[in-house]
């Protein structure tokens, strides 16, 4: 094959790639619109200073449950323990900033900012402490930090398979283990179309379920989850070095879910966290 047919089939194959690219961007585009319609925001935006936080509080009664999701997640995971607690006490969920139907901040992810921006959350969405504060995975480690700076807004924790320090797993997620490349295979509908992430979700029930898989083909979503997840080792450690105050109630629940990226989508696994939540508002009720 001479110089000039190669070029010819260069430009070819360079042609088809583009053409498949622009379609998949399409694609994804259509996509996401529809599903913005399909899948509203269940509660309300708080500004936090420059953007705004989503929060959905639901039920009544103290002490309130404020529930800080996993890696990659949103409100939309606590789907199975959400509506169980809120029949006892109010309940709140929150999509951190960046994530779910939260806008994005200026500034970069880091533990510090993101237990503040949680405090600033429920200040200015009148929610009153102390909180029972309920996490996952990295989330476990959020709320820790969190009790550790604001001792005064934590009457329990109930720490959902909080990482350790040091624990090299992972899991086999393709946003852990190419967390920079995830978001742009999401732009071009590469994720989408191959359904690469929807066995993260396979057991929630819908529409949670839906609103949950839509934002792990997003590419701003993703962009902001690996940005997280690139700085796991140093929101673990902030949780494991966190000086709780003394007598806090902690309790741990160990589930099935494993990796970076779990979600509760089994129902005897997110029984196991309802009932530890419970347990814990009951003990701080009975104590006033």
């Amino acid at each position: 094959m001479n110089g000039s047919r190669r070029r010819r089939w260069a430009l070819r194959v360079a042609a088809l790639v583009g053409f498949v690219a622009l379609a998949g961007v399409t694609y994804q585009g259509v996509a996401t619109a529809l599903e913005r319609r399909e899948f509203p925001k269940p509660g309300r935006m708080v500004d936090v200073g420059g953007h705004q936080l989503h929060i959905d509080c639901v039920g009544e009664g103290a002490p309130i449950v404020v529930l800080d999701a996993p890696a990659a997640g949103a409100s939309a995971a606590w789907v199975r323990v959400q509506p169980a607690v809120a029949d006892f006490t109010r309940v709140c969920s929150y999509d951190r900033a960046g994530l779910g139907w939260s806008e994005a901040r200026e500034q970069p992810f880091g533990p510090a900012l993101a237990v503040d921006e949680l405090q600033h959350l429920l200040a200015g969405a009148n929610e009153k402490g102390p909180f029972v504060l309920v996490g996952q995975g990295l989330g476990a480690a959020l709320v820790q930090a969190f009790a550790a700076h604001f001792p005064a807004e934590a009457a329990g924790l109930v720490l959902v398979d909080a990482p350790a320090a040091g624990k090299t797993g992972t899991g086999s997620a393709l946003l852990v283990r190419f967390p920079r490349l995830t978001p742009w295979l999401a732009r071009v509908g590469i994720l989408r179309g191959f359904k690469l992430h929807d066995r993260l979700v396979d057991g929630l029930p819908d529409p949670s379920r839906g609103a949950l898989a839509t934002f792990l083909n997003r590419p701003d979503h993703l962009t902001r989850s690996a940005r997280e997840l690139v700085r796991w080792d140093d929101v673990v450690a902030a949780g494991a070095s966190a000086e709780l105050p003394p007598h806090l109630p902690v309790r741990r629940v160990n589930t099935q879910a494993t990796g970076r990226i779990a979600f509760l989508t089994g129902e005897a696994d997110a029984a196991r966290v309802n009932a530890a939540i419970l347990e814990t508002v009951a003990a701080l009720r009975s104590v006033r």
